[in-house]
């Protein structure tokens, strides 16, 4: 039975003498090569071949530069740091051993805008692929890879790899297939302009090109993607989803878009989940989505039909919705499209499309810079993602979190963020669970009392007055003292608490 999926699956006849077991295509890496992984947040990540490469490793270390979409699943990432397999590591990623080996140097870690890998692939910055691992759910008559529940760079590693290993995973369903709409840009300068005009428009084909004769082998697995880890909606979030939802509202009230609000995006994790989960007690309707990652509220927004269509690079589900989603397919093939990530956060498309970013901060200052990645300003923690390619090119750059961490212990409004990656030129609007700062047409001064009175947590509002009040003494367009800017950071170092005593 198994082998008769198989051959349905392999509709290129010439194809099925290419099937290897994972332990024999993993022979084909060598020391120091450049790996393309198709994944994207735990979807759509090879799964067999990873584990074949840690067992390669035992016998000769292998020091890889493993580039992907996104996170893998399957402790994947944790694997292969532990064994040695990996010696660079990019664009994203969020396993605690791969982070563990980052923050200490042995793994060389590039943290880039989820857009740019394959433009630097493109142009030749980046090393050639080597070999690249894609997931499959079939491969055409034409040999042409049709991905699962993932796109992320998969397209761009086949076009650069030199050779190309398939996994062809019958946990996935055929009837993926029809999801995905894969367009690759020109090389520059000679690119014309990509031609996509509504989230859910399709303009490329619907799998991945490729001669046939380029693939060196096809792994079979059956095995499901990791579910996702988003924790439910709390008190805190729901109060996040409302502020913001007020928020929108008062911009529809405003005139400055319609009640179908403008498309959506909405970043991987918890609060970011729980705002569009928010959003089935709103009276919006008919919505769009155009976003890098859908996740369990974007399907339970189509199946209340307040959302009519989405765009994305992957689907990260947690395990029943997994199941429900699979199992009703058909009730969403007209309405989800699947990416490249290159398209799904292409500048040029997010400013077209006017897109509303909504993404997590892990601390935020009095004057709207923004920290997505770095602990303490030193350790990172997963990668700045697609948040930069929404929050620079978007219409409206919405930054979430709670006002605190670590019980109380950390303030996630600060004088100074220990470390830059979205500036206050780029942020527009920024939610704690006690209110809303929209920034927008505010010079840096008008910023900050409105940043500490509605975001902070009341706890630590008195220090973050006291702080501002003493920085307008000496002076300035961004008033600050400069010598204890980044004191609440190295309180908590030191004594674990950024209150002062």
């Amino acid at each position: 039975m198994v082998e008769h999926n198989v051959a349905e699956r392999i509709r290129h006849p010439g194809l099925l003498a290419r099937i290897q077991s994972a332990g024999q295509a993993a022979r084909l890496f060598e020391p120091g090569m450049t790996v393309g992984m198709s994944g994207f947040t735990k979807a759509g990540d090879a799964k067999a071949l990873p584990r074949a490469l840690v067992e390669r490793a035992r016998e000769q270390p292998l020091g890889l530069t493993l580039i992907t979409g996104a996170s893998l699943g399957n402790d994947s990432d944790g694997m292969m740091a532990n064994a040695g397999v990996i010696r660079r590591r990019l664009p994203f990623q969020a396993d605690a051993s791969m982070r563990r080996k980052i923050n200490t140097g042995e793994v060389m870690f590039i943290d880039q805008h989820l857009s740019e890998t394959a433009e630097q692939l493109r142009s030749g910055a980046l090393p050639r692929i080597d070999i690249a691992v894609i997931e499959a759910c079939a491969i055409r008559e034409d040999g042409a890879i049709v991905p699962t529940m993932a796109v992320g760079n998969s397209a761009s590693f086949v076009q650069a790899a030199r050779h190309v290993i398939v996994e062809l995973n019958l946990a996935a369903p055929a009837a993926l297939e029809g999801l995905h709409d894969i367009y690759v840009p020109r090389p520059r300068p000679a690119r014309e302009p990509i031609p996509l005009t509504h989230p859910g428009q399709r303009i490329g084909s619907g799998a991945i090109m490729l001669d046939p004769e380029r693939i060196a082998a096809i792994v079979v697995t059956d095995h499901a993607d990791s579910p996702s880890s988003v924790l439910p909606p709390d008190e805190g979030t729901d109060a996040i989803a409302r502020h913001v939802i007020a928020f929108l509202e008062g911009e529809v009230a405003a005139g400055r878009m319609g009640p179908e609000l403008l498309p959506l995006q909405a970043g991987i994790g918890t609060i970011a989940n729980a705002v569009l989960h928010g959003l089935a007690q709103s009276s919006f309707r008919n919505l769009s989505m155009y976003s890098e990652v859908l996740q369990d509220s974007a399907i339970a927004l189509l199946e209340s039909g307040q959302l009519a269509l989405a765009s994305a690079s992957s689907i990260t589900l947690s395990a029943p919705m997994h199941e429900r989603f699979l199992a009703n397919l058909d009730r969403y093939r007209d309405r989800i499209v699947l990416r490249p990530q290159e398209i799904s956060n292409h500048p040029e498309i997010v400013r077209r499309l006017g897109i509303i970013g909504l993404n997590t901060a892990l601390e935020f200052d009095i004057y709207g810079n923004v920290n997505s990645t770095h602990v303490g300003g030193t350790n990172m923690m997963n990668g700045i993602g697609g948040s930069g390619d929404f929050a620079r090119n978007g219409e409206l750059a919405i930054f979430v979190s709670k006002s605190e961490a670590k019980d109380g212990a950390i303030s996630s409004v600060v004088p100074m963020v220990a470390h830059v990656d979205h500036t206050e030129h780029d942020v527009d609007v920024l939610v704690t669970e006690w209110g809303l700062a929209d920034l927008r047409g505010l010079a840096p001064r008008e910023r900050a009392p409105l940043i500490i009175e509605r975001c902070a947590h009341p706890d630590y509002r008195g220090q973050l007055r006291d702080y501002y009040e003493r920085a307008l003494l000496r002076g300035g367009q961004t008033p600050h003292v400069l010598e204890e800017a980044l004191s609440w950071h190295e309180r908590y170092r030191t004594s674990k608490h950024m209150r002062a005593v």
